[in-house]
């Protein structure tokens, strides 16, 4: 057993992002669709502890869903 084999990261894949006022969510029904601020071609953002680290593509075979990792974002100094 590897000691980091218990360490936590919060991992998140953003397919893109939507400003909606809380009156249309309100409205919002099942079904009810959301655009984002992002093309279909445009790259999915990984972000782990809240830090974005690479960029990729959404897969989809089946019911499977998967990330394809096609670029590294170099980490910003401060």
């Amino acid at each position: 057993m590897s000691v980091l084999d218990d360490i936590m990261i919060d991992l998140s894949i953003v397919l893109g992002s939507a400003e909606v006022p809380i009156r249309q969510m309100l409205k919002m029904s099942r079904g009810a669709m959301i655009p984002l601020d992002c093309g279909q071609d445009d790259p999915s953002l990984v972000y782990v502890n809240g830090e974005l680290v690479a960029k990729g593509r959404i897969l989809v075979d089946g019911d499977q869903m998967s990330l394809e990792i096609s670029e590294l974002v170099k980490k910003q100094r401060h």
